[in-house]
């Protein structure tokens, strides 16, 4: 076989081979004439005229993601860094577009995006940018739609994903918050002290009010002890002096008794002697004696003025109280 022959049939081979060529899924190609635009080609095996057509270039079709990091100043004089994700696709119909006329797509996007954070940021204040950034992102996303459709690209959407104070502001905004939270908490620490301290003070009302019942029933019940005694004394021919002072007596060395049995007491009873219970009773029946007899003069007393005022009112003059009346104890 001649070598020219074999040559030509090496060149027809690369050129049918030529003719065929594949598009990925999710892509498209733009195929030129004699650098004119000729068609769009999509996914799958297709077929160009060799050495007359050619690719021009291959669009992606995927949704795409664009970060783009802007530097503003807030209403209240906060420098603030903005990243703003930007995820925009090609419109499959409008692939010619994307590709002649928006030769850097992406810098054209993020011009956009400056313009409308830099117009929007300025009128919030630093509270309002982090509690209003999805307002910001849809205005983003409005602005980048009525530019990019024109171009053939679809904005799927627009996120604020971080906005970065400056590390004296974040500082003082943490400050702010700490001060905030601590009085909060003092807050609620005071609150728990005066409800321990009302709770405590209740408790100790109700104790005093417990421990006078208890006193009370506790002297009512001696009361009624002796009572009892001194009615059981007198059955068995014990006059009432007699038994008072036998009661007497025996609370005085019980007394005694409950004192000596702790070792540790410095507790001294004066007086101490034997007569000590017999005084006591003494004094205690010439005290009561003294105050009856003071009881039945004051009686009589009253007595003797009532007609004195009634001579007031009838003109007759009642009988005068003798003056300086003894007193026998």
């Amino acid at each position: 076989m001649d070598i020219p022959l074999i040559i030509f049939l090496v060149f027809a081979l690369f050129i049918f081979l030529s003719s065929f060529f594949t598009v990925k899924q999710q892509s498209s190609i733009i195929i030129e004439r004699f650098g004119k635009f000729l068609s769009v080609r999509n996914s799958g095996l297709q077929l160009k005229i060799p050495l007359i057509d050619r690719i021009a270039g291959r669009v992606n079709l995927k949704i795409q993601q664009l970060d783009v990091i802007i530097e503003t100043k807030t209403k209240d004089n906060v420098f603030v860094k903005m990243k703003v994700s930007v995820q925009f696709k090609v419109i499959q119909e409008k692939v010619y577009d994307a590709f002649y006329k928006l030769e850097y797509p992406h810098d054209q996007i993020t011009a956009y995006v400056f313009d409308v954070v830099r117009a929007e940021v300025p009128k919030l204040k630093l509270d309002d940018v982090f509690e209003r950034k999805d307002d910001i992102a849809i205005a983003v996303k409005r602005e980048l739609n009525e530019a990019m459709t024109t171009y053939g690209y679809d904005i799927i959407n627009t996120l604020v994903t971080d906005i970065d104070p400056d590390i004296q502001v974040k500082n003082a905004m943490n400050r702010i918050n700490a001060a905030d939270r601590e009085k909060t908490a003092a807050e609620f620490e005071g609150e728990s002290t005066r409800i321990r301290i009302v709770a405590k003070a209740k408790a100790e009302a109700e104790s005093k009010r417990l421990q006078g019942q208890g006193i009370a029933d506790q002297r009512r019940e001696i009361a009624r002890g002796l009572v009892e005694s001194v009615e059981v004394l007198n059955r068995v021919g014990i006059n009432s002096q007699e038994a008072s002072a036998l009661i007497v007596v025996t609370q005085h060395y019980d007394t005694l008794q409950a004192i000596g049995a702790d070792a540790n007491s410095n507790l001294i009873l004066l007086p101490n002697s034997p007569q000590a219970g017999s005084d006591m009773l003494n004094n205690m029946v010439a005290s009561f004696t003294a105050s009856n007899q003071m009881g039945e003069l004051m009686k009589k007393n009253n007595k003797k003025v009532k007609p004195k005022t009634e001579e007031h009112q009838t003109g007759h003059q009642a009988p005068q109280p003798p003056e300086n009346p003894e007193i026998e104890i």
